[in-house]
């Protein structure tokens, strides 16, 4: 168990957030951490091979999703579906703030919660209740594309993931096994 947490975000417009949130996530556990993956905007419904086998195989790692409906293309031009999501999200993130607050995991992975916040479906002052009053051995992880200066200064490591090449360039589309 972590005697100090730290903040952690994973952001940019490369591939390898999520991959590299699961990674760490993995080591923790392989520690003895009690690990939380929390999944916003990747619903149940969606079949993720790293969520397939953690929820198969691992004991020390929970992953929960956000139960709402909603497609990367599509959902963001809908505003009841924004609505909905912006309601779920902020649920969600006050009950994150309770179990981090008590320490009910020592790492939590909050993943594309930096979509998101940039995309105006979680609040900022939320994810900085998250933090602000956690237990103080609680590592907290940040996902997504679009991290503001301002919550990049709440953090204390920041990786951007930047696209240099990628097979989408040339239409080759994400791959089941590869990509999710």
């Amino acid at each position: 168990m972590l005697e100090k947490g730290l903040v952690q975000i994973y952001t940019g417009d490369g591939k390898g957030k999520t991959t590299a949130a699961f990674g760490l996530a993995l080591r923790a556990a392989g520690h003895g951490n009690k690990v939380l993956i929390y999944q916003f905007l990747k619903p149940e419904s969606l079949d993720i091979g790293e969520r397939s086998v953690l929820k198969q195989n691992s004991s020390d790692i929970f992953v929960e999703t956000l139960d709402i409906e909603w497609d990367t293309s599509k959902s963001l031009a809908e505003p009841e579906q924004v609505r909905s999501a912006q309601r779920a999200i902020g649920e969600a993130l006050a009950k994150i703030a309770q179990w981090a607050q008590q320490r009910l995991y020592d790492v939590f992975v909050l993943d594309e919660i930096i979509f998101c916040l940039s995309n105006g479906l979680a609040k900022l002052k939320d994810i900085k209740r998250i933090i602000d009053n956690r237990d103080i051995g609680v590592e907290i992880v940040l996902t997504g594309r679009g991290a503001s200066k301002e919550l990049i200064s709440l953090a204390d490591l920041v990786t951007e993931m930047k696209k240099i090449k990628h097979p989408f360039d040339k239409g080759i589309k994400a791959r089941w096994g590869i990509e999710f």
